[in-house]
């Protein structure tokens, strides 16, 4: 059970951090949400920059990921121009995808000094919890005067989403993105057994069965996060039910009846639907749809999958179609089919620009000039084309409307690139050749059929209910994992042990505290 106790370390750091930050009263030593009046506009903050001469700033962005071998070069391209255009440079800073659950909340609640990050309402601590905190410039009367072009690019409704309080405090993405789950097969496979495609439990069951008994491999050869992934099919196969906030999305987390009677909250663990689930989940498992060691390995499905040991993988559409280019390489043959119950039962919800947002720090000495280097990167096609692709002709090349490698690409020296999505802009993205086709077709049709997040501008405040979440991941990493991938001997004596756990550890209180403080909420979209 090794690793449950890391998952479950995972669970407590994430719900440890985001109390820590959510006890802040006082927060930085200027924590007035006011923006710092740049050198020489102090006198008035109206004043385009354009009738002065900027003074030179030096900037620090917050980028999650590690640093790549050509990102100095790419870099220093960009300082070129920013040096020339705003009299600034940029120093990105990196936190590593292992720590940021635990440094990303401390990077605000220390005080660093520091410019711009990513931010989102579902990181590991959230944009509302941020503005609320006072950790956060506000931008909303700074907008005209240093960004009026990307102001008027960004249409009011996805402003509208970055909101806290009648304010503004970052700048959503302009890139069109859903995310929604879903299971990845192999198309070949289909064809071999002479299977029509999968559009329910039954077609899936019935690929699976195929794959188990001709294959010399399981249908779902992941590790313990594919508990998560089969709960997320299980609630978007289920009624109108919608994920909610208060448990962290990443457990087995609670739901919304639907996304218009968004108060009605409750635990899935407690309904007749869990309870049949946990009966197919034993089911499955006793199939072999997944090895008997899943629990304790180290190797992800969709590694697996590439690698040609696995019938399939769970996955969101942008990591499925983004694979595209990986198994070309491994197995070039292969085409993969991608069944998402969600937009079976239209649930595709969409993804707020807030969701992916660029924030300035309020320990910045420098936010007006940060705020003109995110409408650069936003709005400008030769900083979008650095920040997103890197330099032409080295990390890529434009052949028929798609970026790919440059013959002579060398990863070990041409390698790397900024995780700067949150600064994407659907005007001026070009597609990978990598990327599955597929996905912008799907963004198209989603564009058109999918709801509104009801959620989007509201930031659960865990702060009288630390403990009890706490004592609820420790459920969710032991026994509720058990139950997803049905490692329990009796799955219905099982799920009444698991809400008995779930009350005496308190999920009552937290859903009683969740709904209270839906009360005084307001959709954004209604």
């Amino acid at each position: 059970m090794k690793q449950s106790k890391n998952i479950l370390a995972l669970f407590l750091v994430i719900a440890l951090a985001a109390g820590i930050l959510a006890g802040c009263t006082g927060g930085p030593d200027n924590n007035s949400g006011e923006p710092t009046k740049e050198p020489g506009n102090t006198s008035d903050s109206s004043k385009a920059p354009q009738e002065e001469k900027l003074k030179e700033a030096h900037l620090i962005y917050y980028l999650w990921g590690s640093e790549g071998a050509a990102n100095p070069d790419i870099l220093a391209e960009i300082n070129k121009k920013l040096n020339k255009d705003l009299n600034a440079t940029l120093e990105v800073k990196y936190i590593d995808w292992p720590d940021v659950a635990t440094k990303y909340p401390l990077l605000f609640a220390s005080g660093e000094k520091f410019d711009m990050s990513h931010a989102s309402p579902t990181a590991a601590v959230s944009y509302y919890a941020l503005a609320a905190q006072d950790a956060l410039v506000d931008i909303t009367d700074m907008l005209d005067t240093y960004a009026p072009t990307l102001k008027a690019e960004i249409p009011e409704e996805t402003w509208q989403g970055a909101k806290f309080n009648g304010k503004i405090y970052g700048v959503p993405t302009l890139y069109s993105e859903f995310t929604p789950y879903g299971y990845v097969y192999r198309k070949d496979l289909m064809e071999k057994y002479n299977l029509s495609e999968i559009n329910s439990i039954e077609t899936m069951e019935a690929y699976m069965d195929a794959v188990v008994k001709n294959e010399n491999f399981p249908a779902l050869n992941g590790d313990s996060t594919d508990a998560q992934n089969l709960y997320r099919l299980f609630v978007d196969l289920t009624g109108s039910w919608i994920e909610a906030p208060g448990i962290p999305l990443e457990q087995l987390h609670l739901v919304a009846e639907s996304a218009e009677n968004y108060t009605e909250i409750f635990h899935p663990a407690f309904t007749d639907e869990f309870a049949d689930w946990a009966v197919l989940m034993d089911k499955w498992a006793d199939k072999g749809y997944w090895q008997q060691d899943i629990l304790s390995s180290q190797v992800g499905g969709k590694t697996n999958f590439n690698n040609g040991v696995s019938g399939g993988f769970i996955a969101h559409m942008p990591d499925w179609t983004g694979n595209y280019g990986a198994l070309k390489e491994s197995m070039p043959n292969v085409e993969t089919e991608f069944w998402c119950p969600a937009e079976q039962n239209d649930k595709i919800k969409k993804k707020a620009g807030v969701e992916n947002s660029t924030v300035i720090s309020v320990n910045s000495d420098h936010p007006e000039r940060a705020l003109m280097v995110i409408e650069k990167f936003m709005t400008d096609e030769s900083y979008y084309r650095l920040i997103q692709y890197g330099l032409e002709g080295r990390q890529y090349e434009v052949v028929d409307g798609l970026a790919q490698q440059p013959a002579g690409f060398n990863a070990d020296v041409d390698g790397g690139g900024f995780a700067a999505w949150a600064l994407r802009n659907d005007r001026l993205n070009i597609p990978y050749k990598t990327e599955d086709p597929r996905r912008y077709e799907l963004i198209d049709k989603w564009k058109e059929t999918s709801i509104d997040n009801p959620f989007t501008g509201f930031s659960f405040n865990p702060n009288h209910v630390n403990i009890e979440l706490s004592s609820i991941a420790n459920v969710n990493s032991q026994l509720g994992i058990q139950i997803m991938l049905g490692k329990t001997n009796d799955p219905a004596k099982a799920v009444e042990q698991y809400r008995e756990q779930l009350k005496q550890a308190g999920i009552e209180k937290v859903i009683g505290e969740l709904k209270k403080q839906l009360e005084s909420f307001t959709p954004i979209y209604q």
